[in-house]
């Protein structure tokens, strides 16, 4: 950790204190001298990702009183941090595309013009950091010089950010040694927007969890920038998340030919030892990650992560599309992920983890609801307040995180971090549908594949979210996050088709979630969800039977293998039934979704639904 200008220089001028540390690029060290007349901080420090660096500013924080360190012998080199109430999730109604065409942003997305944002985000960030440490974070999303991966810059006045990056990134001092040798790099700006001193110069105490009521999660698409005002949470504060990561690095992707996706990567190996790459789509709540990390029921098979929710892809010198998981680390939700639902990420957890928002136990160690079946009979919820089971209110946050680097995950794959990515050999396209989409379902081509993905959906089932059974449309799983015209999107979705030509991966929509008449579930899911997997694979093989149906290839009757599954065949027939009257009407619906977009839908995709049609008005 070095620091390169004194208080006085950071606030009235750029002249360094002593020789330039961090980097010697002229582009980055002016771009941190701007930002820094901009904002005024009290100090810069140009971070180096060691580990020094994050034991000092971790004892900062301890000592601060920002962050909780646990009972190191139930987790070790761990810490709990309690955000502000009004500080907890991403803020999408303050997620603003700021592109130089308002189209080009799409109906999904909200769109300012770029020059007025400007103009209100210098306001707002004038001054921002007064009384503050200003960090100039180096980062690379993927491999160290690796052939999909990008590097980028977070500069930010929150310690917390620095260490959940050190963690979800590769960050350090190598970083800046690339861009000083040329390579392009991402600028992102992140300010909690509670400076602790005001214009008179008289300081004020720091908050707890300082943020503001005012927030901004702003991109510019054209020139490659994030700036994020108000919130020191997750996603609207670690910009390499989803910021760079999707919302950015999807406008990337478009122009330069390749494909940033929300999607979990997984590496299937047979019995055989043969192994197969996979990459899956899959809105919230519809088990994600609990197939990142899934652990088969059916002897010989192994499932290995390689990451849990991005994935970037781009075709290789082969043709084949290959992909990395741009990101170091984990950052999940806590609730619901217990030793019965995913014991593989409970294990990774076992130290070297911050937490956040979740409840803590008199030992000193955090519980949240799912980590246990019985709760604890006192706690301290995610508040700070003590909490009984009686106290009919949830200790932890709904959306209560834990941040873990993913190398410590026991089911992580050797080749997680591969230089040059692995080869992806199908992509999943999954949603939370309890009538009409089936277990499995291959697409008879790519474009019927992204006709898939363009029409992922999930079924309402409270009335808190909407009409019960309303369709609630998440294509590709990017609706927050797709960082510019959604019908764009497919298109390109449609072209790496052409390029990709015969090398390109097998298509499948899967739904773990359908649900009989009593509204029981009707595929028990979790481990079990290996034996769809399996399936899969025998059709990249090409041994594994299909049978047409009007949406798709369907398992040939006993090419599932339910060997040990205590599953009745009416309920197997109900998991592959296709009611023609209930996908006609789920036709109108994709038509109308679609007409939002305009003449911008591509033509293929209105061709597939025509064909749908087509195929459910034959069908006897």
């Amino acid at each position: 950790m070095t620091i390169d200008l004194t208080p006085d220089a950071a606030t009235d001028s750029t002249t360094p204190s002593r020789a330039p540390a961090g980097t010697t690029d002229p582009a980055l060290r002016s771009w941190v001298a701007d930002l820094a007349a901009l904002t005024q901080p009290d100090d810069i420090v140009w971070c180096d990702g060691s580990l020094r660096e994050a034991d000092l500013l971790t004892k900062q924080l301890v000592a601060d009183g920002k962050l909780i360190r646990l009972n190191p012998e139930w987790r070790p080199n761990s810490y709990l941090a309690r955000t502000d109430p009004g500080d907890v999730a991403r803020v999408e109604d303050r997620t603003f595309i700021c592109s130089t065409y308002e189209e080009d942003a799409g109906p999904t997305n909200n769109w300012r013009d770029p020059r007025e944002m400007r103009e209100e985000l210098r306001d707002v960030f004038a001054g921002s950091m007064k009384g503050r440490t200003m960090y100039v974070v180096p980062f690379s999303m993927g491999p160290l010089g690796g052939p999909i991966s990008q590097l980028g810059v977070e500069i930010t006045d929150s310690p917390y950010v620095v260490l959940s990056m050190g963690i979800m990134t590769r960050m350090g001092e190598r970083v800046y040694r690339l861009i000083e040798a040329g390579e392009p790099w991402v600028r992102t700006v992140h300010s909690v927007g509670y400076p602790l001193r005001d214009e008179r110069g008289f300081m004020r105490d720091d908050a707890d969890w300082p943020c503001n009521d005012t927030k901004y999660i702003v991109q510019f698409p054209d020139s490659r920038e994030i700036w994020s005002f108000g919130s020191g949470y997750g996603g609207n504060a670690l910009l390499a998340k989803k910021c760079f990561a999707l919302r950015i690095a999807s406008v990337m992707g478009r122009d330069e030919g390749w494909l940033a996706e929300h999607m979990l990567l997984i590496k299937i190996t047979s019995p055989e030892g043969k192994a197969y790459h996979v990459a899956a789509a899959f809105p919230s709540a519809c088990g994600k990650t609990n197939l990142a990390m899934l652990r088969p029921t059916i002897p010989g098979w192994t499932v290995e992560t390689i990451g849990d929710d991005i994935a970037w892809m781009r075709p290789g010198a082969d043709g084949r599309l290959y992909a990395i998981n741009p990101e170091a680390g984990f950052f999940g939700v806590a609730p619901g992920t217990g030793a019965s639902t995913n014991p593989t990420a409970v294990q990774t957890l076992w130290g070297n983890t911050i937490f956040t928002n979740v409840a803590l136990r008199p030992d000193g160690d955090v519980w949240w609801e799912g980590l246990t079946d019985v709760p604890p009979a006192e706690l301290t919820d995610w508040e700070g307040n003590p909490w009984t089971p009686a106290s009919g209110r949830p200790a932890a946050h709904p959306n209560s995180r834990f941040t873990v680097a993913a190398a410590q995950c026991p089911s992580i794959a050797d080749d997680w971090d591969a230089h040059d990515g692995v080869p992806i050999d199908a992509i999943l396209f999954g949603g939370r549908r309890a009538t009409n989409v089936p277990l499995v379902a291959e697409a008879r081509s790519w474009k019927h594949g992204v006709f898939m993905g363009a029409t992922i959906s999930s079924e309402q089932t409270a009335a808190a979210e909407g009409t019960v059974g309303e369709l609630r449309r998440d294509p590709f799983a990017m609706l927050p996050f797709c960082g510019y015209n959604m019908a764009d999107y497919w298109a390109h979705w449609v072209r790496m088709g052409r390029t990709l030509g015969e090398q390109a991966p097998k298509v499948f929509q899967v739904n773990w979630f359908r649900k009989d008449a009593d509204g029981r579930f009707l595929w028990p899911g979790f481990g079990e969800n290996a034996r769809v997997l399996e399936w899969i694979v025998g059709r990249i093989e090409g041994h594994a039977d299909a049978v047409e149906a009007p949406i798709g290839l369907l398992p040939a009757p006993g090419s599932l293998d339910l060997d040990g599954l205590d599953i009745a065949q009416e309920a197997l027939d109900q998991l592959f039934d296709v009611d023609r009257t209930s996908w006609l009407a789920e036709c109108d619906l994709t038509e109308d979704y679609f007409d939002q977009f305009g003449d911008r839908v591509p033509a293929a995709l209105r061709a597939e639904l025509a064909s749908l049609r087509y195929h459910l008005e034959r069908a006897s």
